[in-house]
């Protein structure tokens, strides 16, 4: 990832916790802004890939555009992951919930089924 954030940032900028009966994670705003600005990206490459395929664009070419743009999406989700793991995962195992473990490790089957 060529925007990638410092090694280490994660950890201090990004906790999950619960308000309520809801789960919330708070990141910093350069690391909001991070994940925004790549969403904004993934958001123009979808909207690329819908006009090649209006314009019947060779389908090899649509295909190399819909992989460029998983791989972006991809790279948020290993932004998240990381900032999970390196936070909320190690908080929580601290506090000696091991639950957290089930919960992290399906979460990267679903990752890894992609």
């Amino acid at each position: 990832m060529s925007n990638d954030l410092e090694q280490g940032e994660m950890l201090d900028s990004s906790c999950c916790n619960e308000e309520g009966n809801q789960r919330k994670s708070h990141h910093s705003d350069k690391v909001k802004n991070n994940m925004i600005t790549r969403l904004n990206r993934i958001e123009g490459q979808i909207r690329g890939i819908k006009g090649l395929i209006e314009k019947d664009t060779y389908c090899d070419d649509v295909i190399h555009q819909i992989s460029a743009t998983q791989s972006a999406l991809n790279s948020v989700a290993k932004i998240l992951l990381e900032g999970h793991m390196k936070s909320c995962v190690v908080e929580r195992i601290q506090e000696g919930d091991l639950e957290v473990l089930d919960e992290v490790l399906v979460t990267i089957q679903k990752l890894m089924k992609k």
